[in-house]
């Protein structure tokens, strides 16, 4: 049974450029989201970084599958060692000068190994309202 996308939507007080940077610079990233040895913005660039709980953690292994500035940013997400392949897109609209939608859609969660609850859609939900909030106050703290 396949299970509709993890959609996250926030609305930031910054404009669309400042927030397109804030999803693509590994630096700015790597304040609010994840420590990526390297992360370019180009279609076709692989990364990888680990993530998890205090038990354990997770290799991830991505790759930049599409690149439309200050738009759009999707990218396959997978775990080697685990079955399953989903992907991740960030979406950018400008809602006015200094402000800017971003829509977070996970799509394919479901094909993650489901007997593990570090795996379920809903572990990735928890993580949505995190990255929502360290994303905000990342961008409140460059004003």
């Amino acid at each position: 049974m396949e299970t509709k996308p993890l959609i996250v939507e926030r609305v930031y007080n910054a404009p669309i450029e400042k927030v397109w940077k804030a999803i693509t610079d590994r630096d700015q990233m790597k304040a609010w989201y994840f420590d990526f040895e390297e992360f370019k913005p180009e279609v076709g660039f692989k990364f990888q970084f680990t993530g998890g709980d205090e038990n354990v953690q997770y290799l991830h292994e991505c790759e930049v599958l599409v690149v439309d500035p200050p738009h759009k940013l999707s990218y396959s997400w997978r775990y080697p060692d685990y079955k399953g392949y989903s992907v991740l897109t960030w979406e950018l609209f400008e809602e006015g000068k200094h402000r800017t939608r971003l829509k977070l859609t996970h799509d394919g969660l479901d094909s993650f190994p489901q007997d593990n609850s570090n795996f379920r859609i809903e572990s990735f939900t928890g993580a949505g309202i995190i990255l929502s909030t360290k994303a905000w106050f990342h961008l409140w703290k460059q004003k």
